[in-house]
């Protein structure tokens, strides 16, 4: 039986809403001949959309109207309780009622987390969602938790999402027993509070590959599979890492572009900048999973284009393919029957 590769897009969400998102679709049915697509969002819009580009009436794209859009900067308990026909809850309503075997969004995050933990409910033992993506490293990707689902975690917590992201890893990197680490302001035993000292204690007695502490220079070296830390140290990690790269690369073009000289060795470096702007692309990592869940939930940057949001339908395929959700619930359950 063919696997069901059936995803519906928040097609409203984002900063640039369908005037992106479509073309992302359209690139990724390109790419996916078993893929099917949902449109969720206003559908005079998405038609509109859909015929600049000739695709109206597309086989495998179909629309799901949807009155409502979630902005930007709604508050997450608003956007729950006063947009019941927004285009993310429908799209993740689509997943709850098994239309959709995942939901894209590119929309506000905090109500992305709230709708879908409304909607999905949580996998059976896992308390709380966490968000997870991949980051760049010299020997490899690292899957880094939780980015900012939870700002204040548990010792338990933080064992789940271990759990969550050696799952993920293993899955995407076809590796059994993935590495696990936890972030930390040094890698001595007696470094760190009480909460992520209490975690280590877990994750020694548990059968994950936990293999100690690392610091935040770790984040890009690839040495580990997974770095687990709390939702306020991620996000701060996240952001200190998008601005230290935007930080560089304003001073590489302005360098460059100082005088007739710097722009003629612009000119002679052209190659290997770009190879290195491919490697460091955030493009090439956009799709943030919401992991816990009973289901397949992927944020996207609001601010994507075609390319990154693309990327991050790549993302959603991955973890339909391999089931994520199922595989974290019967890890779960192996480790609560050997504690």
């Amino acid at each position: 039986m063919p696997l069901d590769l059936t995803i519906a897009l928040d097609a409203m969400g984002g900063d640039y809403g369908p005037s992106e998102i479509i073309p992302a679709a359209l690139f990724s049915l390109k790419k996916y001949k078993q893929l099917n697509l949902i449109l969720v969002g206003k559908e005079e819009i998405l038609r509109e959309e859909l015929k600049k580009h000739n695709s109206l009436g597309h086989e495998r794209i179909s629309i799901s109207h949807a009155s409502e859009i979630v902005t930007m900067d709604e508050p997450p308990s608003q956007a729950l309780r006063s947009k019941k026909e927004s285009s993310m809850r429908i799209a993740i309503e689509l997943v709850r009622d098994g239309h959709a075997k995942a939901c894209v969004s590119a929309g506000n995050t905090g109500a992305l987390m709230a709708t879908a933990r409304f909607i999905l409910k949580m996998l059976p033992g896992m308390d709380r969602p966490a968000i997870c993506t991949t980051l760049p490293g010299k020997k490899g990707c690292t899957h880094v938790l939780d980015l900012g689902a939870n700002v204040d975690s548990s010792s338990e917590q933080l064992f789940q999402f271990a759990i969550m992201g050696a799952q993920l890893t293993s899955a995407v990197k076809n590796k059994d027993n993935p590495t696990i680490a936890l972030l930390n302001i040094g890698e001595e035993d007696i470094k760190g509070n009480d909460r992520v000292k209490q975690a280590a204690t877990l994750l020694e007695e548990s059968h994950l590959n936990y293999v100690g502490y690392v610091e935040g220079n770790n984040l890009y070296t690839g040495d580990v599979d997974v770095i687990v830390c709390d939702g306020f140290v991620g996000n701060v990690a996240i952001k200190t890492s998008e601005g230290v790269a935007s930080f560089l690369r304003y001073h590489v073009n302005k360098a460059f572009m100082s005088n007739i000289y710097s722009r003629f060795a612009a000119l002679i470096a052209m190659p290997v900048l770009k190879s290195l702007e491919s490697k460091i692309d955030p493009k090439r990592y956009n799709g943030a999973s919401l992991l816990g869940l009973r289901g397949i939930v992927i944020k996207s940057h609001g601010g994507a284009e075609r390319v990154s949001f693309a990327t991050a339908i790549d993302e959603a395929i991955i973890e339909v393919k391999n089931n994520i959700p199922e595989r974290i619930n019967e890890k779960l359950e192996q480790l609560l029957i050997d504690r």
